[in-house]
């Protein structure tokens, strides 16, 4: 109950909680129009083939108009069911779906996911995938759920009435039974679900499973794709096919178990369904044999009894849609109550003091951060930076310089010591990977800002200004500027966006060390003149030439046995270039 709460709370918190309860009580009513109509054409049952028995062509034709009268608003009623039911798939989605990655995106919680282990793994999957299997589901279980449970109420009356007087012939005795044919609906929809719910309750785990070992393939194949040029660069098709293969693998045994287990539940579903065909008629025969039932009397109970079967076999129709349902429900839930306590992680190891720096510097004292190799500690204790300043911090492969780096944005909170930052909105970071967003090149170029905000003549110069000129005509060109521009080329956009944004704090992950040295110059007369206000912390592993920095701090890795959060599988702190 307390992961149906979850969601629930995230349809009660939304602006589109009317239009969530506006759909609701539309659908509710158009079920509860078609129920009622369906009873009067169970009702229609009786004369029509009363007039079919006794050959009455008059009331034959007249009961077929009536018929007209019922069906057509019926198929109305049908067609505004459909149309109401699909928009609740697409609210739903829009909802859950929108409320996933808005927790997701809150600052730095997509970078902390890594641990949280397998709840958070595949967060794409997730989002797009899990999200839109869940609500889908839920609303045609909802929807079905309600009608099948109107029909059982109305129906179970109706079946009542023409049962109440049944009377049982056994050889010389006669035996009433009140409601006969309910009783007997109940014990045989009973019997099934209970088979049903012994026979396919595996089915839930074995769903979970596999969906994750799908999100497992989907990933593999993304990263992949990501990475064509290094695996052909490298020979490595072949064993990138062995990866895959046995990703696939993976998959296919878990779609193997699901077979067996859905094969044992389809012994009871389809039996239940094949005998549903003859049972109204063996249940009510007795009673047309000894006369108490005209041919008329005996189709309506047979339609009465077959409305409370395909109510009651609910349950055991859809008892694999359920597992798959609570499946993806435990996915979703647990990823989004993974990322609501993902901030909290590590409590229980050392945890650096970050907060806002009274004068808007930078300083820290005896700043200390924790990898997954030990420990990566300044070798000055204590260091206070003015704004404007231009510093260096120097590291060795491997020594902590992008865990560093992460925690000056706030990212890494796991180490020791007090770190005081500078206004988060003046302050801009450039990692060693620059990221390019989807869409046209302005949008890269600007981001995170929108790109309305900026005129063309702004954004060509400070294209012009990083040597990339060239790239004038293709603002509004829409490509994957990651994959179509080098490494270097997208490291100048990213220098480009400081001449757009003017930040007042500009944090340095090797980036500067992946241009050559014409535009090293570049970017370093950027510093000088347009940004001359700017204070630049520069994380690099070699010294740079005199004259651009005034200070050089230093940082050393230290083997320790205390080591980071053990909250998952420890993600690689240091790029491999690093």
């Amino acid at each position: 109950m307390s992961r149906i709460g979850a969601v629930l709370e995230t349809l009660s918190t939304t602006r589109d909680k009317k239009a969530f309860a506006l759909l609701g009580a539309g659908i509710v009513v158009v079920i509860v129009a078609t129920t009622v109509l369906q009873i009067r054409l169970n009702a229609w049952n009786q004369p029509f083939y009363d007039a079919l028995a006794q050959r009455d062509p008059a009331s034959f034709v007249r009961q077929l108009l009536v018929f007209a009268m019922i069906a057509g608003p019926l198929l109305v009623l049908n067609v505004g069911q459909t149309w109401l039911h699909e928009t609740i798939k697409m609210r739903l989605r829009g909802r859950l779906t929108g409320d996933l990655i808005g927790e997701w995106l809150e600052p730095g919680r997509a970078y902390r996911l890594i641990w949280a282990g397998g709840a958070g793994a595949n967060p794409d999957q997730r989002i797009h995938e899990d999200a839109r299997h869940l609500t889908e589901l839920s609303a045609d279980l909802g929807v079905g759920l309600l009608q099948s449970g109107l029909l059982l109420a109305s129906f179970v009356g109706v079946l009542w009435v023409l049962s109440e007087d049944f009377v049982v012939v056994l050889r010389d005795r006669s035996l009433s039974i009140p409601g006969y044919m309910v009783w007997c609906a109940l014990a045989y929809a009973a019997t099934a679900s209970w088979l049903s719910w012994r026979v396919g309750r595996p089915l839930v785990a074995l769903n979970a499973d596999r969906y994750g070992r799908e999100a497992e393939l989907r990933f593999a194949l993304v990263r992949a794709d990501e990475n064509a040029d290094g695996i052909a660069l490298g020979g490595g098709e072949a064993g990138e096919r062995q990866r895959l293969d046995q990703e696939l693998g993976e998959v296919l045994a878990a779609m193997r178990r699901i077979v067996g287990a859905t094969a044992k539940l389809a012994w009871i579903t389809s039996g239940y369904g094949w005998f549903g065909l003859v049972a109204p008629v063996l249940v009510a025969a007795p009673g047309y044999f000894a006369g108490s039932l005209t041919f008329g009397n005996l189709m309506m109970a047979v339609g009465a009894f077959l409305q409370v079967q395909q109510a009651l076999r609910w349950f055991v129709d859809n008892y694999s849609r359920i597992a798959d349902w609570r499946a993806t429900l435990g996915r979703v839930t647990a990823f989004r109550r993974a990322l609501r306590s993902v901030d909290g992680f590590g409590g229980r190891t050392d945890r650096i003091e970050i907060s806002d720096h009274p004068a808007g510097g930078l300083a820290f004292e005896h700043l200390a951060v924790t990898t997954a190799a030990g420990r990566a500690a300044l070798a000055e204790a204590q260091v206070e930076i003015a704004p404007g300043s231009r510093i260096l911090i120097l590291g060795r492969p491997g020594s902590g310089k992008s865990t560093l780096f992460r925690a000056f944005a706030g990212l890494w909170p796991w180490g020791s010591g007090r770190l005081l930052l500078p206004p988060r909105d003046r302050t801009m970071f450039l990692p060693q990977q620059p990221y390019l967003p989807l869409g046209p090149l302005r949008a890269a170029l600007t981001y995170p800002a929108d790109p309305a905000g900026f005129a063309d003549d702004t954004l060509l110069a400070a294209l012009e200004r990083t040597d990339l000129g060239y790239l004038a005509s293709d603002l509004d060109r829409t490509r994957r500027w990651d994959k179509d521009l080098s490494i270097e080329e997208q490291q100048r956009i990213v220098f480009a966006r400081l001449l757009l944004h003017k930040p007042r704090w500009v944090f340095i992950d090797e980036a500067i060390d992946q241009l050559d040295e014409d535009h090293r110059r570049i970017v370093r007369s950027i510093f000088r003149k347009e940004l001359a206000d700017a204070a630049v912390i520069s994380i690099a592993r070699r010294t740079a030439r005199p004259g651009f920095y005034e200070r050089v701090l230093h940082l050393t890795r230290y083997p320790a046995a205390r080591s980071h959060p053990t909250m998952a599988k420890p993600p690689k702190t240091e790029n491999q270039a690093a």
